[in-house]
């Protein structure tokens, strides 16, 4: 038996349990072990030597893993592109987020704003700053803690309008998804699987992440709220 070792952050987590699922069913020999953690406590125990087989991170984490040696040069495999949404609790007035001049009024109107550590919640605060209203917004924003999902927070009353990947989104009892961001500031991140700088079965992981890659599992990620890298 082979055992294959992946760190992941939480946005992928749902979908790579699938894709673990659909994989193991043609190569029952594989062992596939993934833990899903906070997207930057993730790359912290990448960089600090944690042995993992492989990493699932968004693009330019990993691209950065690669520029520091802690996974293998070239092993890059696009996996999913994945958009942030946009969610009330359940039972609010669902506000208009169509255009970017409406989402921008939605969000000045909002008594509290969540989103995450990772990148989308990065890509937001620069979108604030770009529109001149991160000062206004501060005292507003409630950031979730890495690993906790935006959702929840929502859906605890904690956030009244709350951003992150659709994908964490899905299935959260108690909120309603308003839907994606509007044309021009669509915020859209690439999630990537690298093979690890301390993997011990280096072919067995390209094998994975090249499945992954093909065409067999585009339908499952659509149903994750992705689309195929």
């Amino acid at each position: 038996m082979t055992t294959l070792r992946l760190i992941s952050s939480m946005a992928t987590k749902p979908l790579l349990a699938d894709l673990v699922a659909l994989y193991k069913a043609q190569a029952p020999g594989v062992d596939i072990q993934v833990e899903s953690v906070g997207g930057v406590d993730a790359a912290k125990r990448v960089q600090a030597g944690e042995a993992f087989d492989g990493v699932v991170l968004a693009s330019d984490a990993i691209d950065k893993l690669a520029a520091s040696g802690h996974v293998l040069a070239g092993s890059r495999a696009d996996l999913v592109r994945s958009g942030v949404a946009v969610a009330v609790p359940a039972g609010q007035p669902v506000p208009d987020i169509s255009t970017e001049a409406a989402l921008k009024a939605a969000i000045l109107a909002s008594p509290t704003l969540g989103y995450s550590t990772g990148p989308s919640g990065v890509q937001l605060a620069k979108q604030f700053e770009a529109w001149g209203i991160a000062d206004t917004l501060l005292p507003r924003i409630v950031q979730a803690k890495p690993g906790v999902p935006v959702g929840s927070l929502v859906a605890q009353g904690e956030v009244a309008l709350g951003f992150q990947q659709l994908s964490e989104m899905l299935g959260v009892a108690g909120i309603t998804i308003v839907g994606g961001l509007p044309p021009g500031v669509e915020i859209i991140t690439t999630f990537s699987g690298s093979v690890a700088a301390t993997c011990s079965q280096t072919d067995a992981m390209h094998a994975l992440l090249a499945f992954w890659q093909s065409p067999t599992c585009d339908a499952l990620k659509r149903q994750h709220g992705m689309a195929p890298a």
